[in-house]
């Protein structure tokens, strides 16, 4: 044999020994050992795996949180809605119980029409009719504060027309006051012509005015007054505030 074919018999037996060895060797601890690294590799594995799940999960849940959230924002809100209905409805409920069906205000000049009108009998005399116009009843109190034209003070009241009760107008009623304009018998001072009235509304005290004050239109030719002039106590009935 030469000495290349031994070379090359030597190169292949050492091959084979290196196969066997290496073969031995993947069936010792080492192989279990290279399993075991694997294994190692699983648990990290599984233990992430466990993350992902709970991390899975967790999305879901946090969209399951999501919708019960949504469910229970959209329940709160409605919720909040029902709360809202029933404050709405409350505040429904005390409004229909409000002065419209119940208590009455104060007739002033934003709810209510006022109206001059100059009678033939007695003479010298306006009467002011005034209209609740509003959506719930009204009192007039006390009697009218009237200015005419640029007078500084308002007239006297005849203390003897107080009415034993308040006036109360419900809507649509209207009550009425009466003016003595001048004295019959020509005796009153200062006496002119007025082309304007501006009638102002007295409160619960009796003190002063509350309110709008009205401004009913007096005839083109005005209305003839003197120092004379005085008012009667609001009336509930025409026929009792035309008798002073």
């Amino acid at each position: 044999m030469s000495s290349t074919s031994r070379a090359r018999l030597v190169a292949a037996a050492a091959t084979t020994v290196l196969a066997a060895l290496s073969l031995t060797a993947c069936n010792n601890g080492t192989g279990t050992q290279d399993e075991g690294g694997a294994a190692g590799t699983s648990p990290s594995s599984t233990a992430s795996s466990p993350a992902r799940a709970s991390n899975s999960p967790a999305p879901s849940a946090a969209t399951d949180q999501s919708g019960t959230t949504g469910s229970s924002a959209a329940t709160g809100s409605s919720g909040a809605g029902s709360t809202g209905g029933t404050a709405t409805s409350t505040a429904r409920t005390a409004v229909s119980k409000a002065p419209a069906a119940g208590k009455p205000v104060t007739c002033e000049g934003s709810v209510t029409r006022t109206v001059a009108a100059p009678l033939t009998r007695p003479v010298n005399h306006l009467l002011l009719t005034v209209t609740n116009t509003g959506s719930k009843s009204c009192y007039l109190y006390g009697y009218p504060a009237v200015r005419f034209g640029g007078a500084q003070s308002v007239p006297p009241v005849i203390e003897a027309s107080q009415p034993q009760a308040v006036v109360t107008l419900a809507p649509g009623e209207s009550g009425y006051a009466s003016v003595n304009l001048a004295a019959t018998d020509g005796s009153g001072a200062n006496g002119h012509t007025a082309t304007s009235l501006t009638v102002y509304f007295q409160g619960r005290s009796g003190s002063g005015s509350v309110g709008t004050g009205a401004r009913p239109p007096l005839p083109a030719k005005g209305v003839y007054v003197d120092d004379s002039l005085k008012v009667t106590y609001w009336q509930q009935s025409m026929d009792d505030a035309v008798s002073w």
